[in-house]
């Protein structure tokens, strides 16, 4: 069952690459252009969360720190 979801999920990757790509090149129909916005927005959003992320956990490790000190 996971294996199914992962294959899915990376025909979905590839898709939306596929689909920015072909923007890019200058056109494709009306549902090209908007699978790539969406691919777009949602590696935007995975962008910020995992700079949150990571700008969480050097905080919680340099606070640490400080309070063995």
């Amino acid at each position: 069952m996971a294996l199914l979801v992962l294959s899915l999920l990376l025909v979905a990757v590839i898709g939306g690459c596929g689909c920015v790509w072909w923007t890019s090149r200058g056109g494709g129909p009306r549902w090209v252009q908007a699978l790539a916005l969406v691919t777009l927005t949602v590696g935007e959003f995975l962008r910020f969360s995992a700079a949150r992320t990571r700008r969480r956990s050097v905080q919680g490790s340099s606070d640490s720190g400080d309070a063995d000190s």
